[in-house]
C-alpha cells in the first residue's frame, strides 16, 4: 500500500535529495496521517460516547492530536522549504525541527489532559457498554495505526526526516495505547469490571512518555549533537582516496536542517608539497564530497613532516604515551622545532567531550614521559576534544 501511494503521489520518487521531491514526500505523509486519524478519532470517538468509556474517548482525543500533528508537520516541511535569504543564509531548513517541537509539545499537553480525565475516572468509576462491534472497531484501529507506523516510518527512512520519525513512533506507541483500551473493553464485557479509569491512567501516562522522549530528540537536534558516527566514518574513508591527504582531523559537522549540513576539517599533507596541486586537490576534494554527501565542505591544509627519521620516530612515541593513559585520546598536528637549548615537541591531544582529567596534569604527565626519551625534549600540547 506505502508503495503504490508513493507511485501515485510522487514523480521522480527517488530523487529523493531534492528539496521538491522530499517536500512532496511530506505532503504525503501528513495527509495521509490526517485522513487516517481523523476517521479514527471519529469512530473512537463516537464507540466511546455510545459505550460511556473514558479510556475509548481518551484514545480518540489522541487520534485527534495525532491529526493536529500532521498538519503542524505539514507546514513546518512547506517553510522548511523557503529559499535562503539574506537574513538566512543557511536556509529554514530547521524550521522542520522546530514544527515537530510544536507536535511533541502538543502530544505532552493532551497526555495531561488525559490524566486528569482518568484520575476523575477513577474515583467516580462507571462499568461501561461495549458491545462485539465496538471490540472489532477497536482491532481495526489496532492494525491501522500499525499499518501508519510502517508508513511513515518507511518515508521517515527515505528522506532522513526527524519529524516524520518522531510521528512514526507515536503511531506505535497508539497502537499500544489503543491495546490496552481494548483490553479494557474486553474485561468490561466478558468479566464485568471496570478498569477503564486505570487503563484510561497508562495510556495517558503512554502518552507523556513518548511525548518527553520525542522532546529531548528534536531539543538535541536543535542544540547541535554529536552526528552519526557512520557519516562521520564515510567522510574520513573517501578522504583518504586522495593521494596527497595524510590524514584528517577536526571534523565538524554543522546541522542547519536535513539536506542543509556544513561540514569543516583539517587535512593533513607532506609539508614538502607543491603549494599549488596542493590547494587544487583540496578544492576538488570540496566538489567532490558535496556530489557525494550533499555538504558544502570546508577544507584547512595542515603541512606536516613525514621524511624525518626522529620526527616520525618522536610522533610514534608521543602517540604510544597518550594511547597508554587513555585508549581514547589521540594527537595531530605534531610538529618539532629545535632551539638549541630546547626541543620542542607542538601537537595537539585530543581528548573525550565528557573527560573529567584536569587538563594541566594531563599535559605534565605526558612532558615528563617524553623528557625521559632526552631532556631536551619539551611538549608544547593544547587539549581539546573532539566534535565528532
Amino acid at each position: 500500500m506505502t508503495n503504490f501511494l508513493i507511485k501515485l503521489f510522487i514523480k521522480d520518487k527517488d530523487k529523493v535529495d531534492d528539496n521538491e521531491v522530499r517536500g512532496k514526500y511530506a505532503m504525503l505523509s501528513s495527509i495521509t496521517g490526517i485522513v487516517v486519524n481523523i476517521l479514527l478519532s471519529v469512530f473512537k470517538l463516537i464507540i466511546g460516547i455510545i459505550a460511556n468509556s473514558m479510556s475509548i474517548i481518551s484514545d480518540a482525543l489522541n487520534n485527534v492530536s495525532d491529526a493536529g500533528s500532521s498538519i503542524i508537520t505539514m507546514v513546518g516541511f512547506k517553510m522548511s522549504q523557503k529559499k535562503v535569504d539574506s537574513d538566512h543564509p543557511w536556509g529554514h531548513g530547521r524550521m522542520e525541527y522546530i514544527t515537530a517541537l510544536f507536535v511533541d509539545i502538543l502530544i505532552i499537553l493532551v497526555g495531561f489532559e488525559l490524566l486528569q480525565s482518568s484520575v476523575d475516572k477513577i474515583i467516580h468509576p462507571e462499568l461501561p457498554n461495549i458491545s462485539n462491534v465496538t471490540i472489532i472497531l477497536l482491532v481495526v484501529a489496532i492494525f491501522a495505526k500499525l499499518w501508519l507506523f510502517l508508513f511513515y516510518r518507511k518515508i521517515a527512512k527515505k528522506i532522513n526526516s526527524a519529524a516524520i520519525k518522531g510521528t512514526a513512533y507515536d503511531s506505535i506507541s497508539d497502537s499500544i495505547s489503543t491495546l490496552a483500551v481494548l483490553i479494557s473493553a474486553i474485561v468490561a464485557r466478558f468479566a464485568g469490571i471496570s478498569i477503564d479509569g486505570y487503563v484510561s491512567l497508562l495510556v495517558s501516562i503512554f502518552i507523556l512518555i513518548t511525548g518527553i522522549k520525542a522532546v529531548k530528540e528534536i531539543v538535541d537536534l536543535l542544540l547541535g549533537q554529536k552526528p552519526d558516527p557512520e557519516y562521520v566514518k564515510a567522510i574520513e574513508e573517501f578522504a583518504k582516496k586522495y593521494d596527497t591527504i595524510e590524514g584528517i582531523h577536526d571534523i565538524m559537522v554543522h546541522d542547519y536542517g536535513p539536506g542543509r549540513k556544513i561540514v569543516s576539517f583539517h587535512a593533513e599533507i607532506p609539508a614538502n608539497s607543491d603549494i599549488c596541486r596542493a590547494h587544487d586537490i583540496i578544492d576538488q576534494m570540496e566538489q567532490d564530497i558535496f556530489e557525494e554527501f550533499g555538504c558544502i565542505t570546508t577544507i584547512h591544509m595542515d603541512p606536516i613532516v613525514v621524511d624525518d627519521e626522529e620526527i616520525n620516530s618522536m610522533k610514534k612515541k608521543a602517540e604510544e604515551i597518550v594511547k597508554n593513559m587513555n585508549e581514547k585520546y589521540s594527537i595531530h598536528d605534531f610538529r618539532m622545532t629545535d632551539g638549541g637549548e630546547r626541543i620542542n615537541l607542538i601537537f595537539d591531544l585530543v581528548v573525550p567531550t565528557d573527560e573529567k582529567a584536569d587538563k594541566e596534569e594531563l599535559i605534565k604527565t605526558i612532558q615528563q614521559e617524553l623528557k625521559k626519551e632526552n631532556e631536551k625534549y619539551f611538549a608544547v600540547i593544547k587539549v581539546e576534544h573532539s566534535y565528532v
